[in-house]
């Protein structure tokens, strides 16, 4: 800490992370466990992207959202686990203010992405079953680049407002963060001004970031169903359920834990029920979103096959 001659008062520099555990036995134990995770999560996205890549089968535009959605998925466990790693090597944690900042940005930046790509894969999978003739047109590569782009506007303003706001903040007090990475809610506790402003902030970012997402998923779902249900063919209704159970399955473990860790403005206060919230947000969704699109997913089964054999299609 420093102190601010003008103000006459003590200015953080850096924040202490406590991590998952204090425990310096348990802390190796950790650190094997997240980088075997951290591996598996990137050779298995960078898998799947490799799959849509080399199988002409995958060109369509819901394997373009799940390839962007695998990348994601590398950056979002990129923000977190490294650091983590580091830290847990170390047996302590010392992150600069601005770097706490950067990480705060990135991770609700590419997480946001997330949000609003998950919506416009059920956009997706809406005019394939609801619009099949008009399918092509309307979902053009003009339109999944527009899509992709307006994503990432929305997340990079909402990224860029919290991390501005705070910015904003004074924290002149302890600069003990009870987690494993710099996040919202542990720091307003840390704040010693008023964190309203933030409050607020949090809260209608999370209504564009997730309610408004969600009501837009179970619409386009509502209409998938109706469609699903008028088709005569079991094998084709067993066919149309098949496309949307993983991206479903998906949307309810991301969205699951993501209004478990923002929606309770009225305590801020961590707790290591958070943290485990957080892990399975930041690296066990990551982790799984492969294992779940490929399982029930004849062609990117025996593309990923090709992939790791080497044989081309």
């Amino acid at each position: 800490m420093e102190v601010d001659t003008c103000r006459n008062r003590t200015t953080v520099t850096e924040f202490i992370l406590l991590g998952l555990t204090e425990k310096v036995g348990l802390q190796s134990i950790l650190s094997v466990v997240f980088f075997f995770a951290y591996v598996v999560t990137v050779g298995g996205n960078l898998s799947i992207i490799s799959a849509i890549f080399v199988e002409p089968k995958l060109h369509t535009p819901m394997y373009y959202f799940l390839g962007i959605l695998s990348l994601l998925d590398i950056g979002c466990i990129t923000v977190t686990v490294p650091p983590m790693l580091v830290c847990l090597l170390a047996h302590q944690c010392r992150v600069p203010y601005a770097a706490c900042l950067s990480q705060l940005f990135f991770f609700h930046l590419l997480a946001g992405v997330d949000c609003h790509l998950l919506t416009a894969m059920a956009y997706d999978r809406y005019l394939a079953i609801c619009q099949p003739l008009t399918y092509s047109t309307r979902m053009s590569r003009e339109v999944q680049g527009a899509l992709v782009g307006i994503c990432c506007t929305i997340s990079f303003i909402n990224a860029l407002t919290h991390t501005m706001a705070v910015s904003v903040l004074d924290f002149c007090g302890p600069n003990i963060v009870n987690h494993f990475y710099c996040d919202l809610p542990p720091l307003f506790q840390l704040s010693c001004s008023s964190i309203h402003l933030n409050g607020q902030l949090l809260f209608v970012g999370a209504t564009f970031m997730g309610v408004i997402p969600m009501i837009l998923i179970s619409v386009s779902y509502a209409h998938v169903a109706a469609a699903v249900l008028r088709i005569r063919s079991a094998e084709g209704r067993k066919k149309a359920f098949s496309t949307c159970g993983s991206h479903l399955t998906v949307v309810c473990f991301f969205y699951g834990t993501g209004f478990f860790s923002y929606m309770r403005l009225s305590s801020v206060s961590a707790s290591d029920k958070d943290k485990g919230i957080a892990v399975f947000n930041t690296v066990l969704n990551p982790m799984l979103n492969p294992v779940i699109y490929s399982l029930r997913n004849p062609d990117v089964q025996g593309a990923l096959k090709r992939v790791l054999t080497g044989k081309r299609c």
